[in-house]
């Protein structure tokens, strides 16, 4: 095969350039904008008849300090491992869920809205940039009552955001966090976590439009609760199944995606009962894995839905390829 070039060939050029002189025709238009906002934060995902959009609602920064179970320095690797920093903290992102099955359209969590700080608080614009409208929703599931999944069911105005829904919660979260005597047992740093979930439910009280439900119910065809106690007294989590597939929203089973899915003994910080969060967490890693189920995960990073591998004593994940719809 011949020669297809010489050096001599560049030379120019490579003079040009050393030079600062431009190489291209002079434009006269002005330079192009530089966009300032990210792209609309949902990603639609096809479960048999059902359509899983998820929303993202922003992101938290967490330190290596709140992982509890694993050395520092062994924390810090893994994180670097996943190019995460250790300092300030690093991103965790906070999703939501939007199911459309053929006669509802219900939404797993709800966000932080203003709870949280600004990095935080998108649910709604990202819902709506999807297709969707607030009142189109006619059921809010919680897979917890922690602010950074339910404050966003309540609008800045104190009303319903989700005007046409019926919220539900586990009882057992129900129980504990609306409580008025756990409220005011509870240390002054935390007072705050009671009272942002009694004030989030409470246009839905008052409208009787607030439900509970217990582990291991049904709550529509292919819509199960499961269980998943540790990080709250009452945490859930919801499996769907469809024409043979089968996805699990799991909430807060996991909030470092680099660290616990290899250590699924590390817990973190805000667990209410760590022993039986890690409890918990090992039983639905490996039950998702022998049965690949699809997973959405509320702290995984966006859309947060992929699968679960298993990774000699521990596990990894797997997340979704982009793909159209069917």
């Amino acid at each position: 095969m011949g020669k297809l070039y010489s050096t001599k060939t560049f030379q120019p050029l490579a003079l040009a350039l050393s030079l600062g002189l431009s190489v291209l025709p002079a434009v006269t238009q002005a330079a192009p904008s530089t966009p300032i906002t990210q792209a609309p934060g949902y990603y639609r995902q096809a479960l048999g008849d059902i359509t899983i959009t998820a929303l993202y609602d922003g992101y938290v920064q967490l330190k290596p300090t709140q992982l509890k179970g694993l050395d520092n320095k062994a924390i810090e690797r893994l994180l670097s491992g996943k190019f995460q920093q250790s300092d300030p903290g690093f991103q965790t992102a906070v999703n939501a869920y939007l199911i459309q099955t053929p006669e509802h359209l219900l939404l797993v969590d709800a966000g932080a809205a203003q709870c949280f700080g600004p990095t935080l608080g998108n649910v709604q614009a990202n819902l709506k940039a999807a297709g969707y409208q607030p009142e189109e929703v006619d059921t809010v599931l919680l897979t917890h009552m922690h602010p950074d999944h339910m404050c966003g069911i309540r609008s800045a105005d104190a009303q319903a955001a989700f005007s046409k829904a019926t919220v539900w919660a586990a009882q057992a979260d129900a129980d504990f966090w609306l409580s008025a005597a756990n409220t005011s047992a509870a240390p002054a740093g935390a007072k705050g976590l009671y009272q942002m979930a009694q004030d989030a439910i409470a246009p839905y009280k008052a409208a009787g439009k607030f439900r509970t439900f217990k582990g291991g119910e049904q709550l529509a065809p292919g819509l199960s609760v499961l269980p998943t106690p540790g990080h709250t007294p009452g945490h859930s989590s919801f499996l769907i199944e469809s024409k043979g597939q089968s996805l699990l929203l799991w909430g807060d089973i996991i909030h470092s995606h680099a660290v616990q899915f290899q250590h699924p003994e590390v817990s973190f910080e805000f667990d209410s009962d760590q022993a039986q969060a890690i409890k918990t967490r090992k039983a639905v890693l490996a039950e998702a894995s022998a049965k690949s189920w699809w997973v959405a995960g509320a702290h995984l990073p966006f859309p947060g839905i992929g699968h679960i591998g298993k990774d000699g004593k521990g596990y990894n994940w797997v997340p979704a390829e982009f793909a159209p719809l069917p």
